[in-house]
């Protein structure tokens, strides 16, 4: 069962990117580095509600 998931910058608070994950195996939130265009460098993304 694999569900959407969006990750949002913690510098600058955008909605960057979609997607999925399998809620049963990793039912924590995800936190991945990825590029942020608003600040044109890698930022942490974590996974909204």
């Amino acid at each position: 069962m694999r569900i959407k998931v969006v990750l949002e910058c913690t510098e600058c608070h955008d909605r960057n990117y979609t997607m999925t994950k399998n809620k049963q195996k990793h039912p924590e939130r995800i936190e991945i580095m990825k590029y942020c265009k608003r600040l044109n460098k890698y930022t942490l993304h974590k996974e909204t509600k």
